[in-house]
C-alpha cells in the first residue's frame, strides 16, 4: 500500500481558539491522510479546553508552550526577541526592514513554528491565523513541500487604535510575499475573499465557520417563558461587538430578558455593562459565562431564544466577516439578530425567518425584534425550527460546499 499523504495543520494561537484549524485536521484524518498539528500555549485560561480538545483526538499535536512561569526560558527568549524585532522595525520602517524582521515582530514565536513545522516530513502544510502566515511558508520551504494558507479575516484591516498603520504595512509586507506562492488560499466570506483579491490579486476559495450537524436536533421548547433568554459568545467580551447596543435596545424593548455572555471579561467591560443595564435596561440580568472547549459551543448555545450575530462597520474586517456566531445558534436551534453588514447580508437573506437582519446601530430596530419574539411564543419557535433547518439544509460543516472544499483542494494540491 502507498504510504498516508502526510499534512501539518498549523495556527500560532492555541488548539481551542482555532476551531476552523481543529475542523480542518479533523476532516483531513478522516479521510485518510496523516495528520500533524503544530500550535501554542500562550494563555493560561486556554488550557483545560486544549486539554478537552486533545482528549478527543488521536492525531499528534506538537505544542510550543511560552506560558510565563510555565514555560523554562521560552517566555523571556521570545518576549526580548519580539522587543529586539519592533525596535529596529521601528527605526528602519515598517516598509524597508527585511521581511524576516517583521515576521519575527508580528509572530513572537515564529522561529520556534518555523523549527516545530520542518521537524518532521510534509507532504503539506496548511494553516492560519496572522502570526503563523510566514512560518508556514518558511517551514514549507525547508521541507520542500507546497503550503496552503487559510485567510480567516481580513488580517491587514483587523487593527484599530494608533498602531493600527505600522501593523497594517507590516501584514501586508508578509501577505504580499506569501499569498501569490500558496498552492492555494482559503478564507471564510466572500467579502473577504473579494478584499483579498483587490489587494493582492490572488484568488481564494471559501470555507465558511461551520460546524458538524449534531446527531440529535434540538428542543425548541422554552426553558423560562417569562424571559427572552438571549446568547452572546466570543473568546473576549469586550467593547466594539454590538453588546452595549444590545443592552439599551433590550431596555428599550421593555421586555423581561437574560443576556449570557460567554468568554473572558476584557478590562472590566462587564462591570460597565452591567452599570449600564442598571440604568437603562432594568428588566435585564447580565450573565457571565467561562470560555469553553470548541467542541462544546453547539450544546452550551441550546436552550437560548436568540444569539446575537453583531458585526459591526468598523474595522473593516468586521463589516466583510461572516463569525462562527450564527453558525453555531443555527446548529443549536436558536433564532438570530444579525447585523445588516456586507459580510452577512446574503447569509440572512439565505436563511430566512431563521433570522432578522438590522441595520448596526439601529436601536429601535434592535428593540422591535426582541418585542417581537418576547411578545409572539408561535413567531420565536417557528425562528428556533427554520434556524435548525437552515442548518441541515446548507450551513454545516459537513456539506459538499464546506468540508467538501478544502478536501478537494488537499487533493488537487498533493498531485
Amino acid at each position: 500500500m502507498a504510504p498516508r499523504p502526510r499534512i501539518t495543520v498549523v495556527t500560532s494561537g492555541h488548539l481551542s481558539t482555532c476551531p476552523r484549524m481543529l475542523k480542518s485536521a479533523d476532516a483531513l484524518a478522516g479521510a485518510g491522510y496523516a495528520v500533524r498539528v503544530v500550535a501554542t500555549s500562550t494563555d493560561g485560561w486556554a488550557i483545560d479546553a486544549d486539554r478537552d480538545v486533545r482528549s478527543r483526538r488521536a492525531w499528534p499535536a506538537t505544542i510550543i508552550n511560552y506560558r510565563k512561569g510555565d514555560s523554562g526560558q521560552t517566555y523571556w527568549r521570545t518576549g526580548v526577541r519580539s522587543r529586539v524585532s519592533r525596535a529596529v522595525v521601528d527605526w528602519l520602517g515598517a516598509e524597508r526592514a527585511p521581511l524576516p524582521l517583521i515576521a519575527r515582530t508580528i509572530g513572537r514565536v515564529h522561529t520556534e513554528l518555523v523549527r516545530a513545522i520542518a521537524a518532521e516530513p510534509a507532504d503539506l502544510v496548511y494553516g492560519g491565523t496572522t502570526g503563523a502566515l510566514a512560518a508556514i511558508a518558511e517551514g514549507a520551504r525547508r521541507l520542500g513541500a507546497p503550503y496552503g494558507l487559510d485567510l480567516e479575516d481580513f488580517h491587514s484591516a483587523e487593527i484599530g487604535g494608533s498602531q493600527a498603520l505600522r501593523k497594517t504595512v507590516m501584514i501586508r509586507r508578509v501577505e504580499d510575499a506569501v499569498l501569490p506562492r500558496a498552492a492555494f488560499l482559503t478564507t471564510s466570506s466572500e467579502y473577504i475573499a473579494e478584499a483579498y483579491r483587490q489587494q493582492y490579486a490572488v484568488a481564494s476559495s471559501v470555507v465558511h465557520n461551520t460546524f458538524p450537524l449534531p446527531a440529535q436536533s434540538p428542543d425548541f421548547t422554552r426553558v423560562d417563558a417569562a424571559r427572552l433568554r438571549v446568547y452572546w459568545f466570543s473568546q473576549t467580551i469586550g467593547p466594539g461587538r454590538g453588546l452595549d447596543e444590545a443592552v439599551v435596545a433590550l431596555g428599550q424593548s421593555g421586555v423581561s430578558a437574560v443576556l449570557a455572555l460567554r468568554g473572558r471579561d476584557w478590562g472590566g467591560y462587564l462591570d460597565g455593562l452591567r452599570r449600564l443595564a442598571a440604568e437603562r435596561a432594568p428588566r435585564l440580568e447580565v450573565q457571565h459565562l467561562q470560555p469553553a472547549a470548541p467542541d462544546t459551543m453547539v450544546d452550551l448555545a441550546r436552550g437560548y431564544d436568540v444569539g446575537l450575530a453583531l458585526e459591526q462597520m468598523v474595522p473593516l474586517n468586521r463589516a466583510l466577516c461572516l463569525s462562527n456566531k450564527a453558525f453555531t445558534y443555527l446548529l443549536a436551534g436558536v433564532a438570530v439578530i444579525l447585523t445588516d453588514t456586507p459580510g452577512q447580508h446574503a447569509f440572512g437573506q439565505d436563511i430566512g425567518s431563521a433570522a432578522v437582519l438590522v441595520r448596526p446601530g439601529d436601536l429601535e430596530g434592535l428593540a422591535s425584534v426582541f418585542r417581537q419574539w418576547a411578545d409572539n411564543p408561535s413567531t420565536l419557535e417557528a425562528a428556533k425550527r427554520a434556524a435548525w433547518d437552515a442548518a441541515v439544509r446548507r450551513w454545516r460543516w459537513d456539506h459538499p460546499k464546506e468540508c467538501g472544499v478544502l478536501l478537494n483542494l488537499i487533493s488537487a494540491a498533493l498531485h
